[in-house]
């Protein structure tokens, strides 16, 4: 950005910004990648803690699933929109299980079985690419 001032022209007042530029962002480079990996060694991963967490929501983070399977089985999105946040905001507000009361909602259990709910609210469906995912970004190709 010091170099803007002077865009149309080249004098030394642009050389002595260059020459600080490169340096200090080959240098933050090195101080980010150091704390990153630093951060990966000494991570600690508690997956019962993990589960818990997501356990917490009472089936809160399932409800993009649970739109795109109603729009798949026929409902508008929009439609399939109000019903998901209605219920949503519902469980969010009263501290009550969001899974619940999509299971009593008698518009969205004519749209979905009550195999298809399960599924929506099924975490191994959501896990189901993480091993592909690794694969392609961990995996070096020569």
């Amino acid at each position: 950005m010091e170099n803007v001032a002077l865009w149309h022209e080249r004098d030394i007042s642009h050389s002595s910004v260059e020459r600080i530029i490169l340096p200090d962002s080959t240098i933050l480079t090195d101080y980010l990648l150091h704390k990153t990996t630093t951060l990966i060694d000494t991570l600690l991963v508690y997956p019962d803690r993990m589960l818990a967490n997501l356990e917490s929501t009472g089936g809160l983070i399932f409800s993009g699933q649970l739109l795109l399977d109603l729009a798949e089985a026929g409902m508008s999105r929009e439609e399939a929109y109000r019903l998901v946040q209605k219920h949503a905001m519902s469980a969010w507000k009263n501290g009550t299980r969001f899974r619940d009361a999509i299971n009593a909602d008698p518009e969205i259990r004519s749209k979905l079985s009550s195999q298809k709910i399960d599924l929506a609210f099924d975490l191994q469906r959501q896990l189901s690419n993480v091993r592909k995912i690794f694969e392609r970004v961990f995996t070096t190709e020569g």
